[in-house]
């Protein structure tokens, strides 16, 4: 779901050039009718453009030519299929995550999810925590740097439900602007920083030992890059409320931060309500310095995937507690 980057036409199922990486409704999906500068550094390497004619062939009738021109026409067309699949094919199973690593990050999660579950059946409480959750004193489990960012809280459902909300309706946003590679590193790092940083602060204040599992903070580093690239886009809080994302988040980092103060004026490491606020700040603080460095590149791939910058009304969008909505 974007904006056509020529007519800014709102598309469910938009195209995107594999030459320029821009956006395009169907109107303007083909390279000549959005001026792509692919085109002019096309020179033909694959011989696509060429007849396929074999010179020595003499021209006369009889089903002697004729057959030479079947076989050479049909040499154009394999050669013609064979540029096709180099440009748009898959590149086997791992080739459908390609431009849709959002999608792959979600089923990641429930995919770690299900297993905490068995784990904590067949294994306990003791083997689940060693495996998935990020612990102030337990950080040689190295492993746990990179589970948590993908675990949850086995016995709170909202809390996966709830990050993969937001992951699905602002991800993409992200990740088309950015690209993909870059985009799962960006998330895996913001995750990964976000816990550390919890988990380090608990160590640093002397605060009682603490766990971080949850993919909140990488949540949060999304809505921090969006709140840099378009504060004004129009969301639905629950799906219902609708704001601008800049009063969301910056509204929910301020009621985060009074939340880690309380918690550490009680003898507390950052957490409240089972919630680790602090992780939370992390990641959106992380999402802005990431939003405002890459502020540029968003700006000059003319808002792929719909991030489109300035204050442009747009049609509606799919509304949610992440919704991208009509105005940005």
């Amino acid at each position: 779901m974007a904006t056509c980057d020529v007519c800014g036409e709102y598309e469910n199922l938009p195209y995107q050039c594999k030459r320029c990486g821009q956006t395009f409704c169907a109107e303007h999906r083909l390279p000549e009718n959005h001026d792509c500068p692919g085109l002019a550094e096309w020179d033909d390497p694959g011989g696509v453009f060429d007849s396929g004619f074999d010179e020595s062939v003499e021209g006369g009738s009889g089903s002697g030519t004729t057959d030479a021109r079947s076989g050479a026409s049909a040499g154009v067309v394999d050669r013609v299929k064979r540029r096709i699949d180099r440009e748009t094919g898959t590149g086997g199973i791992l080739g459908y995550f390609r431009n849709n690593a959002t999608y792959a990050l979600l089923l990641a999660m429930w995919v770690t999810f299900v297993a905490q579950l068995a784990v904590l059946y067949f294994g306990g409480q003791s083997l689940h925590n060693t495996l998935f959750v990020l612990q102030s004193d337990e950080l040689a489990n190295v492993w746990t740097w990179v589970t948590s960012v993908f675990s949850h809280s086995p016995g709170l459902l909202y809390h996966i439900i709830g990050n993969s909300i937001v992951i699905l309706f602002f991800g993409p946003l992200v990740e088309r602007a950015v690209g993909s590679k870059r985009f799962v590193g960006f998330f895996l790092l913001s995750g990964i920083l976000a816990g550390l940083g919890h988990v380090l602060f608990a160590i640093a204040t002397g605060g009682p030992p603490t766990g971080v599992l949850g993919a909140s903070g990488a949540g949060f580093a999304i809505l921090g890059v969006l709140t840099v690239w378009r504060p004004n886009m129009q969301v639905l809080l629950f799906f219902v409320i609708p704001m601008k994302i800049k009063y969301l988040t910056w509204g929910i980092a301020l009621v985060s931060a009074v939340l880690v103060v309380q918690s550490l004026q009680a003898g507390g490491a950052g957490s409240a309500g089972g919630i680790a606020h602090l992780a939370h700040l992390i990641g959106f603080a992380i999402g802005l310095a990431f939003g405002k460095r890459n502020e540029g590149l968003a700006r000059s791939a003319g808002g792929a995937g719909g991030v489109s910058m300035g204050g442009a009304r747009g049609p509606r969008g799919p509304g949610g507690p992440g919704g991208p909505g009509g105005r940005f």
